[in-house]
């Protein structure tokens, strides 16, 4: 049976492995104990990412998104706010697969849930997809060329792209 700082280790090695792999700079904080354990350097700035182990309960996937900690007045439990973390990211190991979370999915609350397959009560309103979520798929979207409207010197609209042209990020996915 491994031990909670086992997991957290696995966890944040295959994240960091995941976010390689795509190639995303990651770097770490020189001491232990902040609200973040990973720094990723994305094409919109670097983003502060908290690494958590998730478990696997049949069609779905469980994220336990607190820190809890023991004091002198007991045991401290707290959630992640945006002010802290820019994303959660978790790391499934039975499926072998990282999930990218934003504040607006975690932010205050002590655990999530993410579907794998739809509800057997046929449930549609209120679920969290886990290929929504998916670490590679968040961070290679390619938004593609913008459609911008100019104006013609007539007034009317015309449709271009990039400005400039080729203006779009890429990153190298695998």
């Amino acid at each position: 049976m491994l031990t909670t700082d086992q997991k957290g280790a696995i966890a944040e090695t295959a994240i960091v492995l995941a976010a390689i792999k795509l190639g995303i700079d990651v770097y770490g904080p020189r001491s232990d104990g902040g609200r973040y354990d990973l720094i990723f350097d994305l094409p919109s700035g670097l983003a502060r990412i908290q690494c958590k182990w998730a478990n696997r309960y049949g069609d779905t996937v469980i994220i336990r998104t607190k820190s809890c900690r023991r004091t002198r007045a007991g045991l401290l439990i707290r959630t992640y706010t945006a002010d802290e973390v820019d994303f959660i990211a978790a790391y499934e190991v039975t499926m072998d697969r990282a999930f990218l979370l934003p504040p607006s999915i975690f932010a205050g609350r002590a655990s999530l849930q993410l579907r794998l397959a739809p509800a057997r009560n046929n449930q549609r309103v209120g679920i969290n997809w886990a290929d929504d979520y998916d670490l590679a798929a968040r961070l290679c979207r390619d938004p593609g060329a913008i459609a911008q409207l100019g104006e013609r010197l007539a007034g009317s609209q015309k449709v271009a792209g990039s400005s400039p042209a080729g203006s779009t990020p890429t990153r190298p996915c695998a």
